[in-house]
């Protein structure tokens, strides 16, 4: 089963931004900015990955699972989310 239409456009738009975000992080280092500053981005990249991740998972949970078309245990969408935590 795939994703939904707008989940794939969610997570599409999400990814474009993290691009820019990661870009814009290759570029301060290019440029020697301040560690502070560069950790700083680097946490808001690292943030925006995780939100992506459970954006993925939570409309896995609702469209595939609760949807009754996966045959995923208990288990498998325990070891699942723990991957993205």
């Amino acid at each position: 089963m795939r994703f939904p239409e707008d989940v794939d456009a969610d997570v599409q738009a999400r990814l474009r931004r993290l691009e820019g975000q990661i870009r814009g992080l290759q570029r301060m280092l290019d440029e020697g900015a301040e560690c502070k500053d560069v950790v700083t981005q680097l946490a808001a990249c690292k943030g925006a990955l995780d939100r992506i991740g459970y954006r993925l998972f939570s409309a896995g949970m609702r469209y595939c699972v609760i949807s009754d078309e996966s045959d995923m245990t208990a288990d498998e969408l325990e070891r699942l989310f723990l991957k993205v935590s």
